[in-house]
């Protein structure tokens, strides 16, 4: 199997580790990885300011970098979400739906594509909390919502359940928004805080260790929180886990 991989541009510039982890556990199972040198954003920053000008030289950089690509795989929930379903500032072709369709975001291609059912090059001896961002969440569907009477299922634990000596916080209300939201932290700081606040409080009350997602972006602002608040957590991205990171 051949993919592209899309390291979106806050995670080139904050957290190349993420990037690298995900290569490096895309090839070790057995993944041959394409990682077009074109590539920066996908346009969602500018796109949930409402500036559909600026987005649309974006995606249509981002079309022309992954066309061709039967899989293109990135680690970020909210990014794929984008491309998947806000991804119209640009007219939609056929080659831009092919790209948009073939859009994935780490986990689910992991779950859902590649049906992976071991690890066996990663142990992870620590307590960790599952955060599912909203994007990953209601627009991905990673697990269930609590306001919806479905049966409970959770992809990235599913995942995670395969690495040994791993453990997991249960938390008081899992799904619930970290306050992130991209423009949302600038432009309502004080009530993106605040969220923020009450979810580290309900890591660090569940007794995590770890906080591991699919969405480097909320973790950054968690953990922004979590120092404020002298919490101790520490911030993982599942890729990193999964590739066999072990702190």
């Amino acid at each position: 199997m051949k993919a592209a991989l899309f390291v979106p541009c806050f995670i080139d510039a904050f957290f190349p580790e993420v990037g690298i982890a995900t290569l490096e556990l895309l090839e070790r199972l057995g993944v041959a990885v394409d990682y077009p040198l074109r590539q920066t954003c996908c346009g969602q920053p500018m796109a949930n300011s409402g500036d559909q000008a600026d987005a649309a030289a974006v995606e249509a950089l981002f079309v022309e970098n992954f066309k061709g690509y039967e899989y293109i795989v990135t680690p970020s929930g909210s990014c794929t979400h984008h491309v998947r379903d806000n991804f119209d500032a640009i007219p939609q072709t056929q080659e831009v739906q092919e790209v948009r369709s073939n859009t994935y975001e780490l986990v689910e291609f992991l779950h859902d594509t590649l049906k992976v059912e071991d690890f066996p090059w990663a142990e992870f001896p620590h307590k960790v909390g599952i955060h599912n961002s909203c994007s990953s969440l209601r627009g991905l569907r990673h697990a269930s919502m609590s306001e919806l009477a479905e049966p409970e299922f959770s992809k990235p634990k599913a995942l995670l359940s395969k690495v040994k000596g791993i453990s997991f916080a249960e938390l008081s209300r899992p799904d619930e928004c970290c306050g992130f939201g991209g423009t949302f932290a600038v432009f309502e700081e004080p009530v993106s805080a605040k969220m923020g606040y009450d979810k580290v409080n309900d890591f660090k009350e569940a007794g995590a260790e770890y906080v591991v997602s699919a969405d480097s972006s909320c973790m950054m602002h968690q953990q922004g929180c979590s120092e404020r608040l002298g919490l101790g957590l520490k911030f993982i991205h599942i890729a990193q886990i999964l590739n066999g990171a072990n702190s």
